[in-house]
């Protein structure tokens, strides 16, 4: 098995990551300004409900109608994403698809059915539904949208925090022992909250910028100022939240992927009190020499920060990458063994699962021996993936990437609790019309910034865990189908142009329908 998946070609490799990361990167275009509009639709018609006043109906049909535009964009891209699985790393999909299955499918089956019933009673069922039927069709379409979310992030955090299975050396794939397990565990918890709560501010900061542009233009003057209001709100509680989870999930990757954390800190030699680098001179384009160099050069870094974040507490312990690559001890007593012995005994257990197949399956069975050889195989498959590893240094990720994403997201996000600070001010204790133009003018540049922090987020978290598909299971050398580089490569150029052509045609949709503005129902 290993030498099958081994020969595959290396540009097969990196074209196939190139395609994926290009599908998910546009497909996150979408996905946050959905779940961000739901929160604002939903309580403007909720204001409509309770009040009866036909301007928040006029507000919540204009809001509904971007979000359609949007909505229908992540629906492509989103099941294009869900293809590839299949197609370039079918590997993957047959080792644990059992597993990764599981939450797509549901997401498929009741999330996106769920979205799809009560979007078409939003859209055409103002005059054919009650109000109150009205109204739960809107908030449950932002469910819907959510609970797909979730299925997708249970997936993805399972890459990140393989739990609740066990691998069958027979069938020689991983099988699900536990539904709640994976569906529930604490790493896709605070992955959802923190991936959610980040795309209301998506949604937020893009009303706040259309409200904007119309005081600029000096048109819908109450839909913008209202508007502003419920988006200022909504971003500045979704800011602090976000903040308050993303330590959460920095936390949580302290435990289970100490590597991703050092990357993100280009943190070389580990310790006690650790501070959290401000800003240091990392080189953006040269992985560190980290087995060399103490820490990087002309670190500015705030004192015990780092400790508090990994552990929660200002004296706690963090690895550093050559920690963990030479191996060392956690502060209950734990052995972390080193990468070289990672790797050998990945190798024991590759070998163990071909010798106990011979022995079962041979021709001359032997139960004792087949015995023997599972026992081995046990023992070693915490670190079944490192066994396809040639070269230690291969462990550890592209650290300025890590680097240089983790501030960029972190930077703006502080940006953005200022900025809806301020916006707040305007909107309540002066006028937000009359406001300083520079104000209108920043709120729209903080939609490419908001998008920035965003995706710099989704860089950590996939960047940071090379070089697995699978932490600790699966390596991305081994995961991909076999196929002619030059064919990936193709349909790596088709999407490109295919999801750029999409991408214009929204933006060219969105612009026209905000120029256009509200229809006011007499």
């Amino acid at each position: 098995m290993s030498n099958i998946l081994l020969s595959i070609d290396a540009g097969t490799i990196e074209w196939s990551r190139a395609q994926f990361a290009l599908t998910a990167i546009y497909h996150w275009l979408f996905v946050p300004l959905t779940l961000g509009l739901a929160v604002i639709m939903g309580i403007m018609e909720t204001c409509y409900y309770r009040t009866r006043n036909v301007f928040w109906k006029d507000a919540a049909r204009f809001w509904q109608k971007l979000f359609g535009v949007n909505f229908a964009m992540g629906v492509a891209t989103g099941i294009i994403l869900e293809f590839e699985f299949g197609t370039n790393w079918s590997n993957y999909s047959w080792f644990v698809g059992d597993i990764f299955g599981a939450p797509l499918a549901i997401e498929g089956i009741v999330a996106f059915f769920m979205e799809s019933t009560f979007v078409a009673v939003m859209f055409f069922g103002w005059k054919k539904v009650s109000a109150g039927f009205h109204l739960a069709a809107t908030w449950l379409t932002g469910v819907g949208a959510t609970i797909s979310a979730w299925w997708i992030l249970v997936a993805n955090a399972w890459m990140q925090n393989p739990v609740g299975c066990v691998f069958n050396p027979d069938t020689m794939r991983n099988e699900m022992v536990s539904f709640a397990e994976v569906a529930l565990s604490p790493f896709a918890i605070d992955k959802f909250c923190h991936t959610v709560i980040s795309a209301w501010i998506i949604g937020a900061v893009f009303t706040v910028a259309v409200s904007c542009w119309y005081l600029l233009k000096g048109r819908e003057k109450k839909l913008a100022v209202e508007s502003i209001k419920i988006g200022a709100i909504v971003g500045l509680v979704a800011s602090v939240g976000a903040a308050l989870s993303g330590h959460q999930s920095a936390f949580r990757v302290a435990k289970v992927q100490p590597m991703k954390l050092a990357a993100m800190e280009a943190l070389y030699n580990g310790g006690t009190d650790q501070s959290l680098t401000g800003i240091a001179l990392v080189n953006p384009f040269v992985q560190p020499d980290y087995a060399n160099e103490a820490e990087a050069p002309l670190k500015i870094a705030v004192p015990y920060a780092l400790s508090i974040l990994a552990t929660n507490d200002p004296h706690g312990y963090v690895p550093g990458i050559n920690d963990i690559l030479n191996g060392y001890t956690r502060p209950d007593g734990t052995i972390e063994p080193s990468a070289d012995e990672k790797i050998e005994r990945g190798k024991k257990a590759i070998d163990a699962l071909a010798a106990y197949r011979a022995a079962k399956f041979g021709s001359s069975d032997d139960g004792s021996i087949a015995a023997s050889h599972l026992q081995v195989l046990q023992e070693n498959m915490p670190y079944f993936g490192y066994g396809y590893v040639q070269d230690k240094a291969d462990l550890v990720p592209f650290v300025p990437i890590n680097f240089y994403a983790f501030r960029v997201m972190v930077g703006v996000g502080c940006l953005l609790i200022l900025f809806f600070m301020v916006v707040l001010f305007f909107a309540y204790k002066k006028d937000i019309v009359m406001a300083p133009k520079w104000l209108h003018w920043v709120a729209i540049a903080m939609v490419p910034l908001a998008y920035i922090a965003s995706e710099s987020g989704w860089l950590v978290a996939e960047f940071g865990r090379q070089p697995w598909t699978i932490q600790d299971l699966l390596p991305t050398w081994a995961s991909v189908s076999n196929l002619q580089s030059s064919s990936v490569m193709l349909t790596f150029f088709i999407f490109l142009i295919l999801f750029t052509t999409m991408l214009a045609v929204e933006i060219s949709i969105l612009m026209k329908q905000i120029k256009k503005g509200p229809e006011y129902e007499l």
